[in-house]
């Protein structure tokens, strides 16, 4: 075998494993896009849904976040508006009245058997936190709740430390904000409050984010195309060796 033949060859097994490689990331995606539209899909089937019963606290601790994510749901209890916290949250909602800089309002929900339930009761602008801040336990009475379920919202690099001594939080953490206000027996998730009332009332309900970035045909076909690519400058440099 030549010496030519031989460098070719292994340029050949080099390159095949570079196209067994871009071919497998390329399925990957396409996997991934499968994934992806079924979670789409079962999340607007939970928020379409009529809400339901929210889980009692006895089932708490076997619940996980994907089973419940999302789930619409009512329950009733007592506000505690004396033990608010303010996330802050820039807005932007060109459907609703208010966007921009605020503050989502979370505030202990006192069930009827002594649980608490955190609820985001929506968003308020930036000049609306004193008041609300103001608000004592006297104007509350009994409520009845629908929203969605939600996790304890994911922090990312970008997202700057809570810091419950001084009031300032970013992130729906429900086990850090029931242990900053020193709530016992509280749950594991938040409830996302459904837009109540008429329009322009604070807090603004019914915020919750439902856009999930759904690129994974795309990527599948970048990666398709590199494989594609690479066999075909392979191909014409081997045509190329051999002639010469």
């Amino acid at each position: 075998m030549s010496a030519r033949l031989r460098s070719l060859l292994w340029l050949g097994l080099f390159a095949l494993v570079g196209l067994a490689g871009l071919l497998w990331l390329g399925f990957w995606q396409l996997d991934r896009l499968a994934w992806k539209e079924n979670l789409i899909a079962e999340v607007q089937a939970r928020v379409a849904a009529p809400p339901v019963e929210a889980p009692p606290e006895a089932d708490w601790a076997k619940l996980a976040p994907n089973d419940y994510e999302y789930r619409h749901v009512r329950l009733s209890g007592v506000y505690e508006l004396g033990r608010q916290v303010f996330v802050f949250r820039a807005l932007d909602n060109p459907h609703g009245r208010f966007s921009g800089p605020g503050y989502l309002v979370l505030t202990p929900l006192r069930l009827a058997d002594g649980p608490v339930v955190i609820v985001n009761r929506g968003f308020i602008p930036n000049d609306q936190k004193a008041r609300f801040a103001a608000q004592s336990d006297k104007a509350s009475g009994e409520t009845v709740v629908t929203g969605l379920m939600r996790a304890s919202e994911p922090r990312t690099w970008f997202t700057p430390p809570d810091d419950a001594a001084h009031g300032q939080w970013f992130t729906r953490d429900p086990g850090a904000i029931a242990a900053a206000l020193k709530l016992e027996r509280a749950a594991p998730f938040t409830i996302d409050a459904d837009a109540t009332g008429s329009p322009g009332d604070l807090p603004q309900g019914g915020e919750t984010i439902l856009a999930f970035p759904n690129n994974h045909l795309g990527y599948a076909f970048t990666w398709f195309g590199m494989a594609l690519a690479l066999a075909g400058v392979f191909c014409a440099y081997a045509v190329t060796r051999l002639r010469a």
